[in-house]
């Protein structure tokens, strides 16, 4: 990350964009509502209008569970938007393989997205048959343990160090008034901290196995086991959670309402917002403190094929304004993620970033299950999940006979 970036070179890209493309308003949708996302998505925004044309934000709230379904509806019913975010992977598979989606090679070509995206594996999640179909604008990485300072000092027990000790602290926690562990009730979250403990504490080699390989056997065996009394841990210490949103699941972190939360980086916009200092305020382990190894997912954006010249213009603009250097590092900062090009200068980002960057340059990175399984299997593995954390009948065994299953037939 050595490249520092002036004024001077920040107008003359944007006067280069703005030339590129006649002006004409372009929608793009996106699920990001939270307060710290809406900072980061007004980065974008900006950088695009810099262009002489116009963002037509189109948020829809509620988490892309509830938005992507939208979002293709839209797509496949012949109202397409100019734009629209999904996670890099295979989301957006189907409606590629339909002819619906824009080919970017083009683009990505002419500005070089191979030598300048890092890791590849971002660019490969865009890539099918060859062709480019989606401008990655982050690295966002699941794999983190928020943690507040304030409510261990209540609590009157260290700030802990990796998860065991966070087990640990659990009844301290809850005799103070304290939820352990914050868990929204949306079932991605449930999904995401089960695949972070997958990752942490079987280890990257076992999550491969499992979520690359398809392996059911893996699945089946005793280090799943494992992570299985580990989520059974995470249920127990969620309990009374009693919100539905994650960012609403942060704020009891934030307020130190609970000690922690299993979620993404994108956590730190919301720290951020709320004028916390990591370090200070909360602390942050990556891998849970035990697997420093951070997962290569994150955003992208996807166009959908238009009929209006002008506007597939734009779309073009937009793609290149997403990559732009300037862009990268305004929208990250806000964001809390990584940029996804290795040549820009983040002297500004903060402890739990840098942590973030320290692990990304050591080359500790894995493909996430966005990438690893189809839409269709992350719906299953959701769904049980989901029912697992709400139900404590489910037994750790009878829960894992049933992600056996899952893992057997996914794709």
């Amino acid at each position: 990350m050595n490249i520092r970036l002036t004024a001077a070179a920040l107008a003359a890209s944007v006067a280069l964009a703005a030339g590129s493309a006649a002006a004409t308003d372009l929608e793009v949708t996106h699920w990001w509502t939270s307060g710290g996302e809406a900072a980061a998505v007004a980065e974008l925004a900006k950088a695009f209008d810099a262009t002489g044309n116009k963002w037509v934000d189109g948020a829809i709230a509620g988490s892309g569970g509830t938005a992507r379904p939208i979002m293709i509806s839209r797509i496949t019913g012949g109202d397409p938007m100019g734009a629209t975010q999904f996670n890099h992977g295979r989301q957006a598979e189907e409606l590629v393989q339909a002819g619906l989606m824009r080919d970017l090679t083009d683009v990505a070509t002419a500005e070089k997205w191979k030598e300048i995206i890092r890791p590849s594996s971002l660019l490969d999640s865009c890539t099918i048959d060859g062709k480019i179909y989606c401008a990655p604008v982050n690295i966002h990485s699941w794999q983190w343990l928020w943690l507040s300072n304030g409510a261990f000092k209540t609590a009157g027990v260290d700030v802990p160090k990796n998860w065991d000790e966070f087990v640990a602290a659990a009844p301290a926690l809850e005799k103070a008034g304290i939820v352990p562990l914050a868990v929204g009730g949306q079932p991605w979250q449930a999904s995401g901290a089960f695949d972070v403990l997958m990752l942490a504490i079987g280890g990257k080699e076992t999550f491969l196995k499992v979520f690359g390989e398809k392996d059911a056997e893996a699945a089946a065996g005793p280090e799943i086991a494992k992570v299985f009394k580990a989520a059974d841990d995470a249920r127990r210490m969620s309990k009374g959670t009693n919100v539905q949103d994650w960012n609403q699941a942060t704020n009891m972190v934030i307020t130190g309402k609970a000690g922690g939360q299993i979620m993404g980086d994108w956590a730190q916009g919301e720290f951020q917002m709320a004028g916390k200092k990591a370090g200070e305020d909360y602390t942050c382990l990556p891998g849970l403190g035990v697997t420093e190894v951070i997962a290569t997912g994150g955003d992208a954006f996807y166009f959908p094929l238009l009929k209006d010249e002008e506007k597939s213009k734009a779309q073009a603009a937009l793609a290149s304004t997403l990559l732009n250097p300037a862009t990268q590092v305004a929208f990250n900062l806000k964001k809390g993620s990584l940029p996804v090009r290795g040549d820009v200068d983040l002297a500004a980002a903060n402890d739990c970033m840098k942590k973030g960057l320290d692990i990304l340059a050591k080359g500790e990175v894995v493909q996430w299950t966005d990438q690893l399984l189809s839409a269709d299997s992350q719906k299953q593995k959701e769904d049980l999940f989901s029912e697992f954390f709400a139900n404590p009948s489910i037994t750790p065994e009878d829960a894992q006979k049933r992600f056996v299953d899952i893992i057997a037939s996914a794709d």
